[in-house]
């Protein structure tokens, strides 16, 4: 597979995950969480406000990206497990991106995704460390809420080559996620005063995402996705492929 393309898909599929209904409206609550600092401190913009917003904000996207980058690296364990079955796990990972398409777009209802299923932390834990911890815990207890766009990338990192591209695939979902965090934070007066436009839109984040998804799948079933990266690679001019 085009590594472009894959890496292309997975940071697209993080900042759909960012513009979920579960994670973008809570973006003010995590960001003065994780900073320590008040709504009112972080939207004066101050270059104390950016500090603590680039460093605590870097170790809390370092955290969830551990988690997600672990998972990667399990499920592109599990594909290679099953190597010899490779087309068969093509067509079965396929069915699965299907079935997360067919959910995100409304086909049908299932309640866990539904559900917010957070670790909730009373109190931060104390200094850089504690923005550390609430990063994993973010990865690891908003998996249900952004289940499906996740299991969709881990069933791609699957059918990856190697560990190592795995666990690429799943950074850069992370950074589809941590980018527009990380501008969000620094311009929370603007984020705040553009959200309520953005409500709108945010039903619209889902069916894109599952269509997204369901296209995916289609690919992986028919096994055109190896042909479409390899007229996409046809088609990248070779100095961007000698830094792929």
């Amino acid at each position: 597979m085009n590594p472009s393309l894959t890496l292309t898909v997975a940071f697209t599929a993080g900042v759909l995950s960012f513009l979920s209904p579960c994670v973008l409206p809570l973006i003010p609550s995590y960001a003065t969480f994780v900073t320590g600092m008040s709504l009112e401190e972080l939207t004066e913009r101050s270059g104390r406000a950016h500090r603590a917003v680039l460093v605590h904000g870097g170790l809390f996207i370092l955290g969830f990206s551990l988690v997600f980058m672990m998972l990667g690296a399990s499920a592109t364990a599990l594909g290679g497990l099953l190597r010899m079955y490779g087309d068969w796990v093509g067509r079965i990972g396929g069915v699965i991106l299907l079935f997360f398409g067919a959910y995100l777009l409304g086909v049908f209802k299932i309640g866990a995704f539904g559900r917010e299923a957070r670790v909730h932390l009373a109190d931060k834990p104390m200094g850089y460390a504690g923005s550390l911890v609430v990063g994993i815990a973010f990865g690891a207890g908003w998996t249900p809420c952004i289940g499906p766009v996740l299991g969709g990338i881990l069933t791609l990192a699957a059918t990856q080559g190697s560990i190592g591209q795995g666990v690429g695939l799943l950074a850069a979902y992370s950074a589809g996620l941590a980018v527009p965090f990380i501008v969000a934070t620094l311009l929370l007066d603007r984020f705040i005063g553009g959200f309520a436009r953005m409500r709108r839109v945010i039903p619209w984040v889902n069916r894109i995402s599952g269509a997204i998804l369901v296209a995916l799948g289609l690919l992986l079933i028919s096994g055109s996705f190896t042909t479409l990266s390899g007229l996409l690679a046809r088609w990248t001019p070779s100095f961007l492929l000698d830094r792929i």
